[in-house]
């Protein structure tokens, strides 16, 4: 059974900075691109950042990039996603994705965490 599990969230003030991790069990971890994506209240899920399997390449949104970076371990089956100059407008729910493609829609990813959430105060 696949699992990913989203932890690192939390309550932090604006300019602030948090670091997400997803633990991934019951698949091969190497196989897999693996992609942060976010959902805030009335909002649509939408694509933060994905990386391919190597670790080599990755890919931001706009809004992400530059502020947040996204990494992964393979020996540990861990992603991270490290945010930094935190915004108020970047609380959401935050959730790890694996797929085969890394590609930026929903649909490019086969397997889901629960997602953690995030919220910066002002």
């Amino acid at each position: 059974q696949v699992e990913l599990v989203e932890s690192g969230g939390g309550l932090v003030q604006a300019g602030g900075s948090l670091r997400l991790s997803c633990a991934a069990s019951g698949l091969t971890f190497y196989n897999f691109a693996m992609g942060w994506f976010r959902q805030a209240p009335g909002k649509e899920r939408e694509f933060v950042a994905a990386i391919t399997w190597s670790g080599l390449n990755t890919h931001y949104s706009d809004s992400a990039k530059g502020r947040f970076t996204i990494s992964r371990a393979n020996a540990k089956s861990t992603l991270y996603l490290q945010l930094n100059s935190l915004k108020p407008e970047i609380t959401a729910i935050y959730y790890c994705a694996a797929g085969h493609t890394g590609g930026i829609g929903i649909y490019d990813y086969t397997y889901w965490g629960q997602g953690t959430q995030v919220t910066v105060a002002s």
